[in-house]
C-alpha cells in the first residue's frame, strides 16, 4: 500500500523540481535581455493593474513616464509599446517582417471564421495571397475607378438630405455614417442595406446594430487574451457575445453569397459588379496558392464592410468640427474650391489633386484625430532588437497615437503640399514645440490631438 503513495510522492518531486528548473531558465533568460524600460510587473496580472477602463489613455500616460518604447506583461504576455514616428518606422517598415505576426484574441478566432479574415489571418502563404487579393483585385486602380459613378450618387443623396433638412437640426454622423455604409455595401454587397426593402434578411436599424458591435468586440480589452487560463470563464461576457454576433453575420453573410450564385449561375463570361463577385470567382480559381474557401469568403468580406464605414464618418465628422472652430481655415478652403472648381459644377474625384489645402486638412484632421488610437496588435516572430534593446520571440507589440506631440519634435505643415511632417529637433536640451512656418499657413494650429472619440 506504502508503494503507490511513494511513487507518488517521488512523481510529484520530480515534476516540481523539472518545472523550477524551467521557471529559472525562463527568467534568468529575461534576465539577461536588454528589454525596453516600464514599470515592474505583479506576478499573475502583470502590468493589468495599471490599466483603465481606456486602455490607449492609460498606455500613452505609462509611454509619457518610460519612453517611445516601453516593455509592459500583460498577464502570461510580453508586451512592446512603440509611441513615436521613428518606433512606427522601426516596427512597420525595418523590422516588417519580424513583427508581421498576429496574437491569438478571441476576437480573430470568434468575430472573423477563425482567423480567416484579412486582419487577424496569421503571416504565411493565406496572409500574402489576402494582401495580393487586396492589391491586385479589390482595390486596384481600375476596381475602384469603377465605382466611382456609386460614390458620385450616394453623395449627391447625401447632400440631397440635407438640403432638405436645411432649416432643422441633424445630427451630422447619422448622416455621415448612413452616406458610408451606403458606398461601401453597393461597392461591396451590390445593394443598400440602410433602407428596408422586401426580402431583406436585416433591417437597416439590425444591420447597424451589428457593425457597431463588431467594431467593439474587435477593439474590447479581454482578460482572457492575456491570461489564457482563465478565458474559458468569459469574465467579462465578450466571448459570449462574439458568438451570438458570429451567428448574425453569418446567417448574413450566407444570404448575401447565395443572391450572388444565384445570379451568376449559368452566365457565360460574367462580369463582376461588385467586390463579392470578385471574391466568388477567385474561390473558383484552382490556380490559387491557398484556396479560398466560402468562410474565407465570408470573412473578407466582413471585412471590407467594417474596415470603410465608421472610419471614414468619423474622420469627416472631425474635420467638419475643427473648420467651424477656425473660420480663416473654413475661408481658405472655399476660397481654394472656389479658384479651382468654381460654383457651376460638382467637384469630382479628379479634382483632388488640384486642391492641396484641403488635401492638407484631411491629412491633419488624421493626425489630430486618428480613429483607432492604437493599431491592431502584432505579435513578433523572430527575437530581435529595436536599437539597444531585445524584443523576444513572441512579443505582442503595440503601436499607439501619443495625444501631444513629444518634446524635441516639431509640426510643419507644407502647403501647397502633402499635409503635416515631423522633423527632430537636434539640440542639447529640449527645445520648446515650435510652430513652423507661420501659424496663417497652419491648418489646424495650437490644436490637441486626440483619439479614440468622436466630437461631441
Amino acid at each position: 500500500m506504502d508503494i503507490p503513495s511513494s511513487w507518488a510522492s517521488y512523481t510529484a518531486a520530480w515534476l516540481t523540481t523539472l518545472a523550477l528548473i524551467l521557471l529559472s531558465r525562463h527568467l534568468r533568460r529575461r534576465w539577461q535581455l536588454n528589454l525596453p524600460p516600464g514599470p515592474k510587473p505583479w506576478p499573475i496580472i502583470g502590468n493589468l493593474n495599471l490599466i483603465g477602463p481606456l486602455p490607449h489613455r492609460s498606455i500613452c500616460e505609462l509611454s509619457k513616464k518610460y519612453g517611445s518604447l516601453m516593455s509592459l506583461q500583460f498577464g502570461s504576455y510580453p508586451v512592446i509599446v512603440g509611441s513615436s514616428v521613428e518606433m512606427a518606422r522601426a516596427i512597420l517598415k525595418t523590422h516588417d517582417v519580424t513583427f508581421a505576426g498576429r496574437p491569438k484574441f478571441n476576437a480573430g478566432k470568434y468575430t472573423t471564421y477563425n482567423y480567416c479574415d484579412i486582419t487577424w489571418s496569421q503571416y504565411g502563404p493565406y496572409w500574402r495571397q489576402a494582401r495580393k487579393i487586396c492589391i491586385m483585385e479589390l482595390f486596384s486602380a481600375k476596381r475602384l475607378e469603377s465605382y466611382e459613378y456609386i460614390r458620385a450618387e450616394e453623395l449627391k443623396a447625401f447632400l440631397r438630405d440635407l438640403y432638405d433638412l436645411r432649416e432643422r437640426p441633424v445630427t451630422l454622423k447619422d448622416h455621415l455614417s448612413d452616406l458610408s455604409l451606403n458606398v461601401i455595401s453597393r461597392m461591396v454587397l451590390g445593394k443598400k442595406y440602410t433602407q428596408k426593402t422586401e426580402g431583406s434578411i436585416v433591417t437597416p436599424e439590425e444591420f447597424k446594430k451589428m457593425l457597431d458591435e463588431l467594431f467593439l468586440l474587435n477593439g474590447a480589452f479581454n482578460i482572457g487574451d492575456s491570461i489564457p487560463w482563465v478565458n474559458f470563464l468569459d469574465l467579462e461576457g465578450y466571448v459570449k457575445r462574439m458568438k451570438a454576433l458570429s451567428k448574425k453575420f453569418d446567417k448574413f453573410l450566407e444570404h448575401v453569397l447565395d443572391e450572388h450564385d444565384e445570379r451568376r449561375r449559368g452566365v457565360e463570361g460574367y462580369v463582376a459588379k461588385d467586390m463579392v463577385d470578385v471574391l466568388l470567382q477567385l474561390a473558383d480559381d484552382p490556380n490559387l496558392e491557398v484556396k479560398l474557401e466560402r468562410h474565407g469568403v465570408k470573412a473578407f468580406t466582413q471585412d471590407l464592410i467594417a474596415g470603410g464605414t465608421e472610419s471614414s464618418a468619423v474622420t469627416v465628422e472631425w474635420a467638419i468640427s475643427e473648420l467651424l472652430r477656425k473660420p480663416e481655415v473654413f475661408k481658405r478652403a472655399t476660397e481654394e474650391l472656389d479658384r479651382v472648381i468654381g460654383r457651376e459644377r460638382w467637384i469630382e474625384e479628379k479634382d483632388i489633386v488640384n486642391l492641396p489645402y484641403i488635401d492638407a486638412i484631411c491629412k491633419e484632421t488624421m493626425r489630430l484625430h486618428p480613429v483607432a488610437p492604437m493599431l491592431v496588435p502584432r505579435q513578433c516572430r523572430e527575437d530581435c532588437k529595436i536599437g539597444n534593446y531585445d524584443i523576444p520571440k513572441g512579443t505582442r507589440v503595440l503601436l499607439i497615437h501619443m495625444e501631444a506631440e513629444p518634446e524635441g519634435i516639431k509640426r510643419t505643415i507644407r502647403l501647397p503640399g502633402s499635409g503635416p511632417k515631423r522633423t527632430l529637433v537636434s539640440q542639447p536640451k529640449p527645445p520648446e514645440i515650435k510652430q513652423t512656418p507661420s501659424q496663417d499657413t497652419q491648418v489646424f494650429p495650437n490644436i490637441h490631438a486626440t483619439s479614440g472619440h468622436a466630437p461631441h
